[in-house]
């Protein structure tokens, strides 16, 4: 199967022309109007230093629902204690520059520069937005995305202390889905994510939801205020 070669317009194939692994397309630019379009289409953006940029639409897709995040006895304890603050679009650039960082299992990081240059335009637009866990006033947790009409899409996480990604992923979704927000879109497959109740849809399936998503008015600017 062909893999599509961009130019310079920010427009895609169909998503159902991806390759088995799921690349629809390779090339084009991180601009604003091609990110909202590839998102907008169940597209996205992952690659590593030195490649070119790689666009994915993969089958079957990764997805959390309204009703769905799984919380642990554990977990639920450590929530009650009151350990964590959660904040909103109070430290986009400093999350996006935590979540890039190597981690022990992957000594490479697929946040290039470019990537985090766009996701801050982004973020400054009213498109992105960035969750923070705060500890004793420290920043030690958090995640990032996009969101567009009643979808949200889950770019990356990271945690400097135990639990503190997972409360950020608990409590922000929560609260998204009592906002009438339809998914979360989590992409590809992850054991992680499994267990906190994200589950594999068909690709098919996740194109529906995200064409019923759309029809939503997009809910810009920044987030402060939704926690």
């Amino acid at each position: 199967m062909p893999i599509f070669l961009l130019g310079e317009e920010p427009v895609f194939p169909p998503p159902e022309l991806a390759s088995p692994e799921g690349i629809i397309a390779v090339g084009g630019d991180l601009s604003p109007q091609r990110l909202l379009n590839a998102y907008a289409a169940g597209i996205f953006p992952w690659y590593s230093e030195g490649e070119p940029i790689l666009w994915w639409s993969p089958d079957p897709r990764l997805v959390l629902f309204p009703g769905e995040v799984h919380i642990s006895k554990r977990m639920k304890r450590i929530i009650n204690k009151k350990l964590f603050h959660l904040t909103c679009d109070c430290r986009f650039k400093e999350v996006i520059e935590k979540c890039r960082q190597p981690r022990p299992t992957q000594p490479r990081t697929w946040i290039t520069d470019d990537i985090q240059e766009a996701y801050v335009h982004l973020h400054n637009m009213g498109y992105a937005h960035s969750v923070e866990v705060w500890q004793n006033k420290k920043l030690v947790g958090g995640l990032y995305g996009v969101s567009l009409g009643k979808c949200f899409f889950g770019e990356s996480m990271f945690s400097h202390v135990a639990n503190a990604s997972k409360f950020a992923f608990i409590r922000f979704f929560q609260r998204l889905f009592q906002s009438g927000f339809i998914m979360v879109d989590c992409q590809v497959p992850s054991l992680h994510l499994k267990r906190l109740g994200a589950r594999e849809i068909p690709r098919t399936e996740f194109l529906l939801l995200l064409e019923q998503g759309l029809t939503y008015k997009t809910l810009k600017g920044k987030w402060e205020f939704f926690l």
